[in-house]
């Protein structure tokens, strides 16, 4: 930014890296509500899961469970521990003491030995949240099959602080609960990326997004991106945002992020148009201003360049075919 003529830099700790993204990026491939179903499970069980389109999710909210997925190492969750299925792949669950998946009954057929609120070992929430992936950031894009977070030690105070409130509001339904739920699964999902992404920084595993998100340039050019796409942003202005000089902000940008940063905000406004465009009743001028364009025309020019098809023709239609 400029003020008389003189750059002003921002400090880059009033940035909280990678938040505004994380949510974004969800929020731009999220389709409808999340939905979970809480499951209390004797000692000695095995429960298989088909592939979905979307992501899945475990809390083990009492007790444990280990997880086997199609590809990959066997993981132990305890209780309070967290797993995410990015990209909907199949798995099993059995019990702790199971060496691999045995005598698997598939989720969907199952019925519980006991009623809800029983007295069984492990107490597990397992739910799903459906994706457009037409619209995929690639933020999750890279995330690998599986991804399992420990919150139940105090690792990720965050993340264990919603796993209770979640189970506190699954084992004694009250007013509102089913409002309260759907939002703790939002919470949960932003909590534990946020806690895999620190995770990976913390071991120096850092390439890509997770760079990216760490990076205090690149990450306080990828806020004001996401916290303002409409404004009339420049490669200049970013990197005086950024206190850095614009030859160092473009190499940045475009060795974590895939693109450079003017590419990269185009792409932005017209994925966050398509979903005010499906999501929204506003005009095609309201949702142009709102994402950087000065007339419905040039908006509508750009989103047809983007996405084959007119903006107009995208909302009737619903569901893209990409």
């Amino acid at each position: 930014m400029r003020e008389n003529g003189t750059v002003m830099r921002v400090r880059l700790m009033d940035y909280v890296p990678g938040v505004d993204v994380v949510s974004d990026a969800i929020a731009v491939m999220r389709t409808g509500q999340p939905s979970s179903t809480r499951a209390a499970i004797g000692s000695s069980w095995s429960l298989g899961f088909a592939p979905y389109a979307g992501i899945g999710f475990h809390v083990a909210l009492r007790g444990g469970c280990r997880v086997f997925p199609e590809r990959g190492e066997p993981v132990t969750l305890g209780a309070g521990d967290v797993v995410l299925f990015p990209r909907g792949g199949g798995h099993v669950l059995t019990d702790t003491a199971a060496d691999g998946p045995r005598n698997t009954v598939p989720f969907e057929r199952w019925r519980p030995e006991e009623p809800v609120g029983g007295t069984g070992t492990t107490e597990l929430l397992c739910g799903k949240y459906r994706l457009d992936r037409s619209r995929a950031h690639p933020l999750l894009a890279e995330l690998p099959d599986l991804i399992a977070v420990a919150a139940g030690a105090g690792r990720h105070p965050e993340l264990g602080s919603a796993v209770g409130l979640l189970g506190a509001e699954v084992r004694r339904a009250r007013s509102g609960t089913g409002a309260v739920v759907t939002a703790l699964l939002d919470v949960l999902l932003v909590y534990l990326l946020r806690a895999w992404f620190d995770e990976q920084a913390e071991t120096g595993r850092r390439c890509g997004w997770t760079a990216a998100l760490t990076d205090p340039v690149v990450a306080a050019a990828l806020h004001a991106l996401h916290e303002e796409p409409g404004k009339p942003w420049s490669v200049e202005a970013l990197a005086g945002l950024a206190g850095t000089s614009r030859a160092t902000l473009a190499r940045r940008f475009t060795a974590l992020v895939g693109r450079p940063p003017m590419a990269y905000l185009t792409w932005w406004r017209m994925t966050s148009a398509a979903r005010l465009l499906r999501e929204s009743d506003l005009p095609l001028g309201g949702i142009a201003t709102r994402v950087g364009y000065e007339s419905p025309y040039a908006f509508a020019h750009a989103f047809k360049r983007a996405f084959d098809v007119a903006p107009g023709r995208y909302r009737q239609a619903g569901s893209p075919q990409r």
